[in-house]
């Protein structure tokens, strides 16, 4: 996940069927730029992990697209992900950069420049800031300021991802405060046209910024 510009870092919904949304992933890889995708699933066991893995790695992967894991770096490792994405209840960084080797490693960092700081220092590949905006897919107990993602642009080289409530409509000043990444998830698989005019409508958005 080199910084290219910001891309599209892309979130997979809270629930689904494995099988029957291999299809309406592809086609929201298939309409534009997506620089990531993570696999975020709570409160499911293993073998559901597992089986979400086995049929969406390889959707994202033969389209050059990075395939991360939410919370499990040892999942990522044992199943061919490209690395993991932990919050700061989960595996601490520095315990999850040694499991994941050289794979990608990104840490939830809230609004904080310390714990930003402090996961660049324990190996992060990038850091994610937020929550910008409401909500639906989790509950936020931090409201994230353009001023951090503005300090953290201007002093750090580490990629940073903006996430929370960010739409094609609203996304513009997080992309002139720098994020490289937009992590998005109800407005590519929540749009009224459809996930791939959702993925189109954020690029034309990220392109205009």
């Amino acid at each position: 996940m080199a910084n290219e510009g910001c891309r599209i870092y892309l979130i997979t919904p809270p629930a689904f069927d494995p099988l029957a949304f291999r299809d309406t992933l592809a086609s929201a890889l298939d309409a534009g730029d997506v620089a990531a995708v993570q696999l975020r699933l709570k409160d499911v066991e293993d073998d559901a992990l597992i089986a979400a893995i086995e049929a969406l790695r390889p959707v994202a992967q033969d389209r050059g697209v990075a395939f991360l894991m939410n919370d499990r770096p040892d999942l990522a490792v044992a199943y061919g992900c490209d690395g993991a994405h932990v919050g700061q209840t989960d595996t601490p960084a520095a315990v999850a950069r040694k499991i994941l080797g050289k794979l990608t490693l990104g840490v939830t960092c809230h609004d904080s420049r310390d714990l930003a700081m402090e996961a660049g220092e324990a190996g992060a590949d990038y850091v994610a800031f937020g929550a910008f905006f409401p909500t639906a897919t989790k509950e936020t107990t931090v409201q994230a300021s353009l001023e951090t993602l503005e300090w953290w642009h201007e002093l750090m080289e580490l990629p940073c991802v903006a996430i929370g409530g960010i739409t094609a409509e609203n996304c513009g000043p997080l992309v002139r405060a720098g994020a490289d990444f937009l992590a998005v998830v109800g407005c590519v698989w929540n749009h009224p046209d459809g996930p791939a005019a959702g993925v189109r409508a954020l690029n034309a958005a990220i392109a205009a910024s």
